[in-house]
């Protein structure tokens, strides 16, 4: 019986980097679809349903903002993207949207095909230290799933991306400990800051969670700031777990 090849979605204007990046993943075992405009991209993963968009976000019809917007309303499939912006809160814009990381132009494909891995080995990854066996722990009003990797905030279910999941799992598996941007980096997106502005992504994530699961984001008592550290989950009593 032949294995499940996850597929992947790419999505670029430049027909080169289609076919460099098509020849590539399909090498390493990936099933491989691709796009050359936003409408295109969000018509062809409406047919495909591929485990992970690479995104480009320049694009005629629709640029990547306005795709990675689009498939954020109804998919949380991981979304990695690919920018030349120069500018820092270009790059951030996608984050804010819901992109799970980016990989700035000119890139290395290896990079990109480390990213990809890592991504979907956090997605796909079932349970963690420090939740308890039954998978299932409460705090406050949130309830969190590990086993089905799902959250709700009293019997609302809160949409969480894959990542947004890890992030939040590693934080609650060791809750009280303080973790740095640097290893949050490492821990969830799998490599290490080149720069300082690579953290960033940490922060949008954090500040997405908190929007997502927090009574008051600004004020937040969940996850909380580590200051001259990073961030940190309330340390949890053995009361509040179940």
């Amino acid at each position: 019986m032949e294995s499940h090849k996850e597929k992947i979605l790419v999505v670029d204007d430049e027909a080169s980097i289609r076919r460099i990046l098509e020849t590539r993943l399909s090498m390493i075992g990936y099933e491989v679809v691709t796009a050359g405009d936003g409408e295109e991209a969000i018509a062809m993963f409406r047919d495909e349903i591929p485990d992970l968009v690479v995104l480009d976000v320049m694009m005629p019809k629709l640029d990547g903002y306005g795709v990675c917007q689009e498939l954020r309303k109804e998919s949380d499939v991981p979304i990695i993207m690919l920018t030349a912006l120069s500018d820092v809160a270009d790059r951030i814009t996608g984050l804010e949207l819901g992109a799970d990381d980016y990989v700035v132009k000119p890139f290395s494909p290896k990079e990109l095909e480390a990213r990809i891995r890592s991504v979907l080995r956090r997605v796909d990854r079932n349970g963690s230290s420090g939740i308890p066996s039954s998978g299932v722990m409460h705090i406050s009003n949130i309830r969190i799933d590990a086993n089905k990797r799902q959250v709700y905030k009293g019997d609302e279910r809160i949409r969480l991306t894959g990542m947004e999941f890890s992030l939040l799992e590693l934080l609650v598996g060791k809750s009280g400990e303080a973790f740095s941007r640097a290893d949050i980096l490492q821990e969830v997106w799998g490599y290490t800051p080149e720069r300082h502005v690579d953290t960033r992504v940490v922060d949008v994530h954090i500040s997405r969670l908190r929007a997502k699961l927090e009574e008051d984001p600004s004020n937040p008592e969940l996850i909380l700031t580590a200051r001259g550290t990073g961030y940190l989950f309330q340390r949890i009593t053995e009361s509040e777990e179940s």
